[in-house]
């Protein structure tokens, strides 16, 4: 199983929150199809044939494509690679994007799951996000969705927001199980450097975010997905079922190899990783003019054991003490606090993280780095 990332870097505007790359503008959206394309063609091999099982189009703002640009990018990708007939292929879009004629565009294409970036059911939360849709949009969007046939639907959320109460956020997890979609991912609100939002509470015109609020909603979350019969397949991502459970998402997570195309994009392959370079105007030149366009390093066995703790423990599959070569006895050692404080569970060779884990998932990730 492998994985193909498309990073599409046009918004319409700017969320205050994102330091994913993108730009406002189209104006070398053309351009940009035709050096992701080429992209495409010279890194057919990166791969090594592993039949490809998840294609994901995200930014950015993927919708914002027409029928033309997906057919002849997914075109391009069935040429150069081994995809899998039951290929799981997602389209991150914006409610404000998905009219009928757009879904039935998007289906046509070859796409069969859609991610569609909710993040609040609440229009004054959406405005103090600068997001581009209403709350209305988002269940007009959903229903039309699933009326045009695309019933695997996932969508995001984000808590931990000033303003955003306790009630406010439990409703909108019942919200969201009243859609009848099939997967949900939800995110606290991180404030990043050079964002907007950073720069707005470094003002004073926004109120800093609360860890504590954003613990309590994560222990609501939990708890209401729980009672609801779903799985917490990794720290932010919910499923229905086993058969909901994201390709793309799981990929990452459980270290399966992933090609990366476009500016930022990200690439994986057991030993290496590759990053693009941005901004998009830089990365066009660079793959027109055959440049390098990319950095990359390699991983030795600190950089992959490190990187397994980090993923590995995000997921309710864990980690096997097989997963972690030679530094095995150094995990061992060094878990053995958090198995007493009942933080990490152990059974037939394979560490978890119970329910009180899981709160602080990223510190004992950290702790239990070999540096």
């Amino acid at each position: 199983m492998a994985g193909i990332y498309l990073h599409i870097p046009f918004c319409k505007k700017a969320c205050y929150y994102c330091d994913f790359y993108f730009t406002t503008s189209l104006r070398l959206k053309g351009d940009f199809i035709t050096a992701i394309r080429k992209e495409i063609n010279t890194r057919q091999n990166y791969l090594s044939n592993e039949q490809v099982d998840t294609i994901y189009f995200g930014g950015g703002t993927p919708s914002r494509l027409d029928f033309d640009d997906i057919e002849r990018l997914l075109d391009t990708i069935h040429d150069s690679f081994n995809v899998s007939t039951s290929v799981e292929i997602t389209l991150e879009a914006n409610p404000d994007d998905l009219t009928k004629l757009k879904i039935s565009e998007f289906k046509r294409a070859g796409i069969n799951r859609l991610s569609i970036g909710v993040q609040s059911f609440y229009d004054e939360i959406l405005k103090w996000m600068n997001r581009t849709h209403t709350a209305q949009e988002i269940f007009t969007s959903i229903s039309e969705s699933q009326q045009a046939g695309i019933s695997n639907i996932t969508i995001d959320l984000i808590y931990g927001i000033p303003g955003l109460s306790d009630e406010m956020w439990q409703m909108s997890i019942e919200r969201f199980l009243g859609l009848s979609v099939s997967h949900l991912s939800a995110y606290s609100l991180t404030v990043e450097r050079k964002t907007p939002l950073h720069k707005l509470i470094a003002s004073g015109k926004y109120v800093a975010v609360s860890n504590d609020a954003s613990a309590k909603h994560f222990e609501i979350l939990m708890q209401l997905m729980q009672q609801a019969g779903w799985q917490h397949y990794e720290i932010s991502n919910f499923a229905r079922e086993d058969a909901t459970i994201s390709k793309h998402n799981s990929a990452y997570w459980n270290a399966t190899n992933y090609l990366g195309l476009g500016p930022s994009a990200h690439s994986y392959n057991s030993y290496q990783r590759r990053w693009n370079n941005t901004p998009l105007q830089r990365y066009i030149d660079k793959i027109m003019s055959n440049e390098v366009y990319y950095e990359e390093e390699t991983l030795n066995k600190i950089d992959k054991y490190n990187e397994r703790v980090l993923t590995g423990l995000r997921t309710m599959w864990g980690i096997h003490e097989s997963d972690l070569g030679e530094l095995s006895n150094y995990f061992r050692e060094n878990v053995e606090t958090y198995l007493n404080q009942n933080m990490v569970a152990y059974s037939g060779g394979r560490y978890v993280l119970t329910q009180s884990g899981k709160l602080y998932a990223d510190r004992i990730a950290s702790d239990l780095f070999y540096v």
